[in-house]
């Protein structure tokens, strides 16, 4: 299926995509649904992801909500070599923990290479963890 403006994105193209970006599998990351200009991911969280308190560390959070976001912007921009970070901020409200987290994103402003974007990453119960808002840049093939 296609809008007149963008393809839509199959989540088997994106998680084979990120299945070739090491630091992706390894942290377990999985893109569960994708929309126009949006994104799904979930974490499932494994011992070697949490701080000394025992909660998921901030670095791996982070990381989550990095690759939601490139995701969101990756949809409407399904032609490019890849979607890089140009500016992230991050801020916690609570500590990530339980069986998984959740991270939803989604395009605030759509541009030919840049892509303004934002999202959330909650505990498995709903819990809000953090929010990050950011700047992405979609990478032409060369």
């Amino acid at each position: 299926m296609t809008t007149a403006k963008h393809p839509v994105i199959d989540v088997a193209f994106v998680r084979d995509y990120q299945q070739r970006i090491p630091f992706v599998s390894h942290l377990g990351i999985v893109t569960d649904a994708l929309g126009e200009g949006s994104a799904r991911l979930s974490l499932p969280v494994a011992p070697h992801l949490v701080n000394s308190f025992g909660s998921v560390h901030g670095g791996v959070i982070m990381s989550l909500l990095d690759v939601a976001l490139c995701t969101a912007a990756r949809t409407l921009h399904p032609d490019a070599a890849g979607v890089m970070t140009i500016d992230m901020s991050t801020s916690f409200t609570a500590a990530g923990g339980g069986t998984h987290l959740l991270a939803e994103a989604r395009v605030l402003k759509n541009g030919r290479s840049m892509i303004f974007v934002e999202g959330e990453a909650r505990n498995a119960d709903g819990e809000l963890v953090a929010k990050a808002i950011g700047t992405v840049r979609a990478r032409r093939k060369d």
